[in-house]
C-alpha cells in the first residue's frame, strides 16, 4: 500500500485474504469487528495502526489494552517501521501511571503518536482538556465486549464523540459470546460504541474458510487417550456430585429461569460465575444452604479440572486442603458442612484418589479380605496419568521419523513445542521429561531389553514430599485448634457452662468416616462434621521405607527454582534450535507470537484448544514454506473433550445469532452522543419550575456543574452524570468525593469501602473534615445495582454464627448510628444503584449555585501544599498497612516514603522498624510480620 501524500510504500504482513479484506474495510469505514478466536486479531490491528503511525501526524489512542498486548504491539510496530523504512513512525507510547506529571503528558499528546492510555488517566485528561478530543486523529477499542453503558470506557467514547465528529473509531473483539446476551445485544453494544456497521468473522466464513483450507494445511494426528478406571470412577462421582447440587439449586426455588442450569452448562468455562450472577439480586434473600451449594459447585468444577491435570499425589493432596477447608471451625455445634461431602459419590472421589497413591499391602499369612481395616502396611501404588506415557511415545516417534526420514530443508525449525493449559502442567511435564528414564527401583530383566519411560522417579519424590507436607499441616492444624479452643473456652467461662446434647446429630444418623480405615473414635463431633481417618504411624512409616531415595535417586539433580547465576561465562551458549523442546502454555495473543518466534515442526498440543488450532492454521496457510506437524491429545470420553466440543459449538452458536440480529437490526441516526442543540431546548432544560413558596424563577444557559475527585473515576457515576448532561470537572480534592454547590459536599462510599472506612477509623476523620469546611456535608452509601439493597441478610437468621461478639460496636449499623451521634450535622443518603445517585445529585443541584473548582481543590490544604503530592500513591496497600498491629495515621507516612512497598516492611529488622515508627511500635509491626503459624 503507498502512505498518504506520496509518501514511501507502507509494507503490511497481512498475507491471507480475508485479513487484507479486513484491513481495506477497517481503512474506509468505522466499525465494530467481531472475529473468531485464533484468526489473528491484533495483526490486523497492528498493520491498521502502522498504516497510520508511517503516515505522520497523527494522534491515535488505545483503549482497553492490558500490559502484555502493549508490549506486543510496541515491538510490532517498530519492526515494522524498519521493514517499511517509515522516518515519520513513531511507535507506541504507553501512559498507565499516575506518577507520569500532567505536564509530561501534555507534552506528549503534544508531539502525537500512537498512544496507549489506562480509561482512568484518559477519562481525565479528555474532560481536563489536558488531551483535546478535537486534536484525536481516531480511537482504537480493544476488548469491547468488555463495555456495556455504565463502564469507563463507554464514557470515554461519549466524550470523544461529542466533540470529534471527524476522526475515527474502531473497535475490536474475538469474543462473540456475550454479544449474545440479553434483549438485542447487538445494537445495544453499537449504540454504547456509537457506531453504524458490525463486521462478523466467523471460522465459517467463506473468505476464511478459503483462506487456511485452500493451501496447504498442517498435518495433524488426532490422540484418543483413555482414562484409567480410577479416573473414571472419580469423574463419574464428581458428576454425580455437580448434578446432585445442580438439582437442590432448582428445589430452592429462587424464582429465576432454570433451563440453562444443566450438567451440560456445568462443564463450561464460566457457569459458574453465571449462576452466581443471577442470585446477586436476590442473594440477600437465598438460604444458606443454597449459598453453599453454589460455592461448592465452584469447588467441585475445580475437582474436575485438577484430575486432569495434576498427577496422582498431587491430587490427592488437593483433596486433603478442601476437605480440611471444609471443616466447620472448633467448637462450632452447626451442622453447615456442604451436602455434597456426604453423598457416596463424595466416599468414592476420597476412596478412589487415596487408593491410586498408596494402598494396603497384605501381611504373609493374613487373608486380603478378613477386614474392611486397612493393613498395618502400606504400598505405594502412585498410578501415573495416561498422557505421560503417550507424549513419551509421540517424542520417540519423533526422533525416529527425524532419523529414518529426514524432512527437505524448509523454513522450519526442528524445535518440538509442547502446548499445556497451565504453568503448573509444563512444570509438571519438564519434571516428567527430565526424569523419564531414571529407573529408581532396580529390576530384573535382560540386558538387551530397553526399559520403557516411566514417572516412578518423580511420583516417589512427589510422595515423599506429600507425607512430610502431611506432618507439617497436621502441626498446623493442631496450633490453630488450640489457639480457637482457648478462646471457646474463656467465652464459655463467660457465659457460663453451656454442655449438652442440643449440638449432637440425631441418633439414628449413620456416621462417615473418609479414608477406608476402621473407626477411630467413639462416635461423631458434636458438630456433625465429617472425620477424616488418618493412616497410623505404624502404616506412614512403613510407606515412607518403601519409598527411601535409592542410589538412582541421589545422583539425579534436586530441583533448581532460583539460579544465581554465578558461573554463567563457563557455560553460556546458545540453544541450537534443531534440538530444542519447548514447553509453553496457552496465552491467548501471545500464541502466535511463540509460533513466529520458535518455528516449530511438530507441535503438540497436550490439551486441546480450539483457538490454537486456528492459530497453527493461519501460521501454517501465511508460510508455505513451513511444514508443520499437530500432534492433538485428549482425554477420551472425559470432561475436557466435551468441553472443548462445548467451547466451539457456543462460539459458532454465537456467530449465527448475531449473523440473524445484524440482518434485522435497526439502524441507529444518534451517533454523535451529543445533548440537544437548540437553544430553545437548551433554556426549558435549566429552568426551574419549582417556584412555590416564594422560590424565584433560574433560568441559564450554563449546563450544571460538578466537581469530581479524581479517584472517584474507577467508579460508574462520573459517567451517569455526564450523561444527564453535567459539566464533569475532574480535580485533586483533599476533602470529599463531590462537590455539589457551594455548600454541599458528598463522601461517596460503596458497602465494601464503608467497612474498610470502618474499620482503619478514615471515615471519621473525613466526616469531621467536611464539617470544617462545608455547610452541608453528606455521607452517600451506594449499592451495586445488580445485588441487594440491604445491609442484613435477613433470610438467614437460622444459620447465624455461634459466637456472636458482646461489643455491638462491631456491627455496621451500630457503627452508622455511633457515626450520627458524633456528627449531627452530617447527613446520609442511601442510593441503591448509580442510576439513582445520578438522580438525587440533579434533585440537591436544583436552584442551587454552581460550586468552584478552584475553591474545592484548595478546602483542605496547608500552606503550600501541592494536592497531586500524594497522587502517586496506591491506596489499597496504604488500606492494608493501616490494618497492621503498630501503624498509626502519624508514622504511616514515614514508612511510606522510607519504604518501596509491603513486601520490603515485612522483611525489615526490628532495628529498622524502631529508627522510622518508635520501639514499641517497630516492635509491633515485626512481631506481626514474622510470627510463626506454629507458635502457640
Amino acid at each position: 500500500m503507498t502512505g498518504e501524500h506520496g509518501k514511501a510504500p507502507v509494507k503490511l504482513s497481512l498475507p491471507l485474504e480475508y485479513q487484507q479484506d479486513l484491513f481495506n474495510e477497517l481503512r474506509s469505514e468505522d466499525q465494530l469487528v467481531l472475529l473468531a478466536r485464533g484468526l489473528g486479531l491484533l495483526r490486523i490491528v497492528i498493520n491498521l495502526l502502522h498504516s497510520f503511525d508511517a503516515a505522520g501526524n497523527n494522534l491515535i489512542v488505545i483503549v482497553g489494552a492490558d500490559e502484555r498486548e502493549n508490549g506486543w504491539i510496541g515491538e510490532a510496530l517498530a519492526e515494522h517501521a524498519v521493514v517499511s523504512k517509515s522516518s515519520m513512525a513513531r511507535g507506541l507510547s504507553q501512559v498507565n501511571t499516575d506518577a507520569m506529571s500532567v505536564g509530561t503528558r501534555e507534552k506528549m499528546y503534544s508531539q502525537g503518536g500512537i498512544f496507549s492510555i489506562t480509561s482512568r488517566i484518559l477519562v481525565v485528561d479528555l474532560l481536563s482538556k489536558l488531551l483535546d478530543p478535537e486534536s484525536v486523529t481516531g480511537l482504537v477499542v480493544l476488548h469491547s465486549e468488555r463495555i456495556i453503558a455504565t463502564s469507563i470506557e463507554a464514557f470515554i467514547i461519549r466524550i470523544y464523540r461529542q466533540m470529534n465528529k471527524r476522526g475515527f473509531l474502531k473497535a475490536f473483539s474475538d469474543n462473540p459470546e456475550p454479544f449474545t446476551t440479553g434483549f438485542a445485544p447487538l445494537a445495544s453494544m453499537m449504540r454504547n460504541l456509537f457506531l453504524r456497521k458490525p463486521s462478523l468473522w466467523p471460522r465459517f466464513h467463506v473468505t476464511v474458510a478459503k483462506s487456511l483450507e485452500g493451501r496447504k494445511k498442517a498435518e495433524v494426528i488426532e490422540l484418543e487417550v483413555p482414562m484409567t478406571d480410577g479416573m473414571k470412577d472419580i469423574q463419574n462421582a464428581v458428576l454425580e456430585c455437580v448434578e446432585v447440587s445442580i438439582g437442590e439449586l432448582r428445589k430452592a426455588d429462587t424464582g429465576l429461569e432454570l433451563d440453562d442450569w444443566t450438567l451440560d452448562s456445568a462443564l463450561h468455562r464460566s457457569f459458574d460465575v453465571i449462576i452466581r450472577r443471577q442470585l446477586d439480586p436476590i442473594w440477600h434473600r437465598v438460604s444458606f444452604r443454597t449459598r453453599q451449594i453454589v460455592n461448592d459447585l465452584t469447588v467441585l468444577r475445580s475437582i474436575l479440572h485438577a484430575l486432569l491435570t495434576y498427577d496422582a499425589v498431587s491430587f490427592n493432596k488437593y483433596l486433603d486442603t478442601i476437605l480440611a477447608a471444609h471443616q466447620p471451625p472448633p467448637g462450632s455445634t452447626r451442622q453447615n458442612q456442604s451436602p455434597w461431602l456426604f453423598l457416596d459419590a463424595a466416599n468414592t472421589i476420597f476412596e478412589t484418589a487415596k487408593r491410586r497413591v498408596y494402598s494396603g499391602k497384605p501381611t504373609e499369612g493374613e487373608p486380603t479380605a478378613s477386614s474392611n481395616a486397612l493393613p498395618d502396611s502400606l504400598s505405594p501404588t502412585l498410578e501415573e496419568q495416561p498422557k505421560w506415557s503417550l507424549l513419551a511415545e509421540v517424542l520417540e516417534e519423533i526422533e525416529q521419523d527425524n532419523y529414518l526420514n529426514p524432512l527437505p530443508r524448509d523454513d522450519s525449525n526442528g524445535t518440538i513445542l509442547i502446548m499445556c493449559s497451565d504453568q503448573g502442567t509444563c512444570r509438571q511435564l519438564r519434571e516428567y521429561l527430565q526424569n523419564m528414564h531414571v529407573h529408581p527401583v532396580e529390576e530384573f530383566q535382560e540386558h538387551n531389553e530397553e526399559r520403557k519411560p516411566s514417572a516412578m522417579f518423580m511420583m516417589r519424590r512427589k510422595l515423599r514430599n506429600y507425607l512430610d507436607w502431611k506432618k507439617d499441616f497436621a502441626r498446623v492444624s493442631a496450633s490453630l485448634f488450640a489457639e480457637n479452643q482457648k478462646v471457646l473456652d474463656g467465652f464459655t467461662d463467660q457465659r457460663g457452662n453451656t454442655n449438652g446434647y442440643r449440638g449432637k446429630g440425631p441418633p439414628n444418623k449413620r456416621r462417615r468416616i473418609r479414608g477406608g480405615a476402621a473407626s477411630a473414635g467413639a462416635g461423631r463431633p458434636i458438630n456433625g462434621s465429617l472425620q477424616l481417618a488418618e493412616d497410623k504411624e505404624s502404616q506412614v512409616a512403613s510407606l515412607m521405607a518403601d519409598i527411601q531415595p535409592t542410589v538412582a535417586d541421589a545422583m539425579q539433580k534436586d530441583e533448581v527454582a532460583v539460579d544465581s547465576l554465578d558461573d554463567m561465562e563457563n557455560y553460556f551458549e546458545l540453544y541450537d534450535m534443531n534440538d530444542l523442546l519447548v514447553i509453553h502454555p496457552y496465552d491467548g495473543d501471545m500464541d502466535e507470537h511463540v509460533l513466529e518466534e520458535v518455528r516449530p515442526r511438530y507441535v503438540i498440543m497436550y490439551e486441546p484448544d480450539a483457538a490454537f488450532i486456528r492459530r497453527v492454521e493461519v501460521y501454517r496457510s501465511s508460510h508455505e514454506d513451513r511444514n508443520v506437524r499437530v500432534y492433538f491429545m485428549y482425554y477420551g470420553g472425559s470432561v475436557e473433550e466435551q468441553r472443548y466440543l462445548s467451547a466451539v459449538r457456543k462460539e459458532k452458536d454465537a456467530f449465527t445469532r448475531l449473523i440473524k440480529e445484524k440482518g434485522n437490526m435497526a439502524l441507529t441516526l444518534t451517533l454523535d452522543g451529543a445533548a440537544p442543540t437548540d437553544p430553545q431546548e437548551q433554556f426549558l432544560r435549566t429552568v426551574n419550575t419549582r417556584i412555590a413558596g416564594g422560590g424565584r424563577l433560574a433560568a441559564t444557559a450554563e449546563p450544571p456543574r460538578v466537581v469530581v475527585d479524581v479517584r472517584e473515576f474507577r467508579s460508574s457515576l462520573p459517567s451517569l452524570l455526564h450523561g444527564r448532561s453535567m459539566v464533569v470537572v475532574p480535580c485533586m480534592l483533599t476533602v470529599g468525593d463531590y462537590v455539589l454547590t457551594p455548600t454541599i459536599c458528598i463522601e461517596r462510599k460503596s458497602v465494601r469501602d464503608l467497612i474498610s472506612s470502618f474499620k482503619n477509623g478514615r471515615l471519621f476523620n473525613q466526616a469531621e473534615t467536611m464539617l470544617q469546611h462545608y455547610k452541608h456535608p453528606m455521607l452517600l452509601i451506594e449499592f451495586d445495582q445488580n445485588k441487594s439493597f440491604t445491609l442484613d441478610p435477613f433470610a438467614d437468621h437460622s444459620f447465624e454464627k455461634s459466637i456472636k461478639s458482646a461489643d455491638d460496636s462491631r456491627d455496621l449499623q451500630s457503627k452508622i448510628v455511633l457515626l450520627t451521634i458524633a456528627f449531627p450535622r452530617l447527613k446520609i443518603i442511601w442510593s441503591s444503584s448509580p442510576y439513582q445517585t445520578a438522580e438525587i445529585f440533579a434533585e440537591l443541584k436544583n436552584k442551587q449555585d454552581e460550586p468552584d473548582p478552584v475553591k474545592a481543590v484548595q478546602i483542605g490544604l496547608g500552606m503550600g501544599e501541592d494536592p497531586y503530592e500524594q497522587q502517586s500513591f496506591n491506596t489499597t496497600p496504604q488500606d492494608m498497612l493501616r490494618a497492621v498491629p503498630g501503624v498509626t495515621a502519624k508514622n504511616m507516612m514515614r514508612l511510606i516514603l522510607e519504604v518501596g512497598d509491603l513486601k520490603e516492611v515485612s522483611n525489615l529488622e526490628e532495628d529498622q522498624l524502631d529508627e522510622m515508627v518508635g520501639k514499641e511500635a517497630g516492635r509491633q509491626v515485626y512481631r506481626f510480620f514474622n510470627r510463626s503459624v506454629f507458635d502457640e
